[in-house]
């Protein structure tokens, strides 16, 4: 019984560090980029937009696709770095837990 009330706690100490860690996700900010850098999108690692910024140079009538490429793959970058993000936060908070293989915590 001692072992089953002491998951329960180390459990409840888990779900509070797991919404504090997700509060503190919706504030951190990862940069996407395209283009070599030319276009920029600032995102929360939540995948919130908060910014996306565009070279002058690219402002060129006659590519307008090209201009919808870059900022799609600089928005696919943000996510994939919020993603990492939020992925090496939770291995540190779930660090020494027995938590079965492939279970997905967010």
């Amino acid at each position: 019984m001692k072992d089953i009330m002491g998951l329960m706690k180390q459990a409840q100490g888990l779900q509070q560090k797991m919404a504090d860690m997700q509060a503190e996700l919706e504030t951190l900010e990862v940069e996407g980029t395209s283009g070599g850098g030319v276009v920029k999108v600032v995102a929360t690692a939540k995948g919130n937009v908060k910014t996306v910024s565009i070279d002058p140079s690219l402002m060129v009538p006659d590519e307008k696709e090209v201009l919808e490429d870059l900022i799609i793959a600089a928005l696919n970058d943000a996510r994939g770095r919020g993603e990492r993000l939020m992925q090496e936060r939770m291995a540190d908070l779930t660090k020494g837990l027995p938590i079965p293989p492939g279970l997905k915590l967010f």
